[in-house]
């Protein structure tokens, strides 16, 4: 069983923000999936399916940010699982736009978020997967309540699918072989000139 949750603010007015980049993660996440249940329990939505032999539990607190730890807790203790196999997915103005990060543990890096995970669980070793929102030429609260541009939206559509791949990865071949392929710099990852 794997626990990911998608980080994010409640409410219409901060639906496609980027501080809402999680919802839209596990949004996605939950298509790839099958025999879906949801449910609001634990100050959460929860949607619960599988892939293979593999079952998913996608949650998104809807607490305000800076409380999500108290959800993420609850639904951590009712499933019985252990840190290894819970994912955060959140957004990360120290990323360039779009870019991903994967690490295994780790502090908050400043994400009100996080902080209040890290203090609910009384640990920071747990994955978490980081998604670049670049940095406004404004307030930092102003930027992450924005949403993206209309030219920044098809590379978000991209970053998206694309973190739905690492969070496949991170949950079948672990934390470590994930991050050697989610963290390679972009002209790793891409085929050299001539090369079919």
């Amino acid at each position: 069983m794997k626990i990911i949750v998608g980080l994010g603010n409640p409410g219409r007015e901060y639906e496609r923000t980027r501080h809402n980049i999680g919802f839209e993660i596990t949004n996605e996440l939950v298509h790839r999936l099958q025999g879906i249940s949801q449910r609001s329990r634990f100050r959460a939505n929860v949607r619960e399916g599988v892939l293979g032999s593999t079952k998913f539990i996608v949650a998104q607190p809807q607490m305000y940010m800076n409380l999500s730890g108290v959800p993420v807790r609850e639904i951590v203790n009712w499933y019985k699982v252990e840190l290894e196999d819970l994912l955060i997915v959140y957004d990360d103005m120290d990323l360039p736009l779009g870019q991903l990060r994967l690490r295994a543990n780790g502090s908050a890096g400043g994400h009100n978020g996080m902080k209040s995970i890290i203090q609910e669980l009384g640990s920071n070793q747990f994955a978490r997967l980081r998604v670049g929102i670049g940095r406004g030429g404004g307030s930092s609260t102003a930027h992450v309540l924005s949403r993206f541009r209309p030219e920044e939206a098809g590379d978000m559509t991209q970053t998206v699918a694309d973190a739905v791949d690492a969070i496949m990865l991170w949950s079948e071949r672990g934390v470590i072989d994930a991050m050697n392929i989610v963290n390679r710099p972009a002209a790793e990852t891409e085929p050299s000139p001539g090369v079919a």
